[in-house]
This record gives C-alpha cells, structure tokens and sequence, in this order.
C-alpha cells in the first residue's frame, strides 16, 4: 500500500489524531498551553497569514492549531515517520493551504524538498531532543536557511538545565507520579498507542515502516536553554530566548 492508498484508505482521521492528542498530554499536561503562546508570538511578529514550516510535523498538531486560529495561513508539514504522515495527510486530504513532504531532518538536503525557498515561521514541539547535539546544531543552520529576514523559528520541548539536578529530579518524580496515576486511569502511554496502530487495518503497514525507521524509541539530547540560544545565533539568528516555560520544558524563539 503506498503513501496515496493510504490517505484515500477509509478510516477516522480526527479519532486518530484525538487519540494522538490525548497520548502526548499524558506526557505533557500543558501542551494547549505551549501551542497557544506559540501562535501568539507567530501573530505578533509576522502577522495572522503566515507561511509556516512545521517541522517534524507528526499528524499535523501545529498545522490543526495553526489553520484553526489563522485561516488564511499556509503550512508545509515535513517528517519522516510513514504512520504519522498517513494520519496527517488523511487529516488535511483537500486542504489547498496544506502540503506534507517526506524528508529526514539528518540529511543536509531536506530543504531541497519544500515547496518554498523561504517561510515566515518554522515551528516545532515535542520532536527534536531525538537529534543529539551535532546534528541538531547543524539542523538549525539549515532552519536559519529557510526562514525569511525578520521570520521566526520556535522550538517547545525538553530543555534541561544541569545545573539544577535538585530540582530537576524533584520536577521529574513529581510528573511521574502523576502519570502512574493517570495510567491507572486508562490513559495510553506512548507504546500502547503504537501497538494499536500496528493494529489498525490502515495504519498497520506505514507502522511496521515506522518501526524499521526509528525502531521503539530515539533517544537524543536535551541540552539547555542557553545551549539552544547561543547555537541559534551561531547559526544565524539575530535574537533567541525562551517565550514560556514549564518545570521541564521551555518554547524558544529565534528571531532571524
């Protein structure tokens, strides 16, 4: 089955990405809230129709919130998971301000695969501390490549300060704690959520692609804030510092 099949397959798209939602606020009980000051600053610095990369998009998340607050917005939604690209493309299928490209975030040229030579805000959450440091200092070179003189890029995700280790390991016992409890409760974690796609008639195949990609799980880095601030400008940003925060993640704005 390929990639076409898939979005034209029959399925409930907007069960998918609910389910997809609910999975992510298991980990992240402020998720809403790190989406809605992302788009406020979007607004305020290049205004309520932008062009927007989202980066490592997954099933479109940034895209849904981007398109529901800002409708005369644009997106181009780029990432390498075959599933969760099957989930967005079914989600925006005839959508005319959308488009989704297949392309790894590791390989220099992904840029080479947008549709556009330049967009006003490129966004992400939740999906780079995958990349180590090297790579992830390289990818945002590429990013300071694709984002218009006075466009933004921002980042929300797991950013921790090492020189806290008392605090960071009180935050993180804490936010276990509570996501034990809410597992009681029947919340799906990250794996159950993965082994019902493997299920689903639809997402079966793109699933076991997945998998073959990335295998369970990635682990990468999750260095500092003042980390991503200073390679940000190293890589060609004018400005970059922290727009929110929460006890273990903090959304970040470069601005070019």
């Amino acid at each position: 089955m390929t990639d076409a099949d898939i979005t034209t397959a029959t399925a409930d798209w907007q069960a998918w990405q609910q389910s997809w939602d609910r999975q992510q606020e298991w980990y992240l009980p402020d998720r809403e809230e790190r989406f809605r000051i992302m788009l406020d600053m979007v607004e305020a610095l290049v205004g309520t129709a932008p062009r927007v990369l989202d980066l490592a998009c997954g099933t479109g998340s940034i895209t849904a919130r981007l398109l529901a607050r800002f409708p005369e917005a644009t997106s181009t939604g780029v990432d390498l998971d075959p599933a969760l690209l099957a989930i967005a493309r079914g989600t925006f299928a005839g959508d005319e301000r959308v488009r989704f490209v297949t392309a790894d975030l590791k390989d220099p040229d992904w840029p080479a695969e947008l549709p556009y030579d330049s967009y006003d805000a490129v966004l992400t959450a939740t999906a780079l501390h995958w990349l180590h440091r090297e790579p992830l200092a390289d990818l945002y070179g590429q990013v300071a490549g694709v984002v218009r003189d006075g466009g933004v890029f921002m980042n929300a995700d797991h950013m921790i300060d090492e020189t806290t280790p008392r605090i960071n390991a009180a935050e993180q016992a804490q936010r276990h704690d509570r996501m034990e409890q809410a597992k009681r409760d029947g919340v799906l974690d990250w794996s159950q959520w993965w082994q019902l796609a493997a299920k689903d008639p639809v997402l079966a195949e793109p699933t076991a692609r997945r998998y073959e990609i990335y295998g369970d799980h990635a682990d990468g880095d999750m260095p500092s804030v003042a980390w991503h601030a200073r390679v940000l400008r190293e890589k060609g940003f004018a400005e970059a510092r922290p727009v929110w925060c929460s006890p273990s993640d903090t959304l970040l704005l470069a601005l070019k």
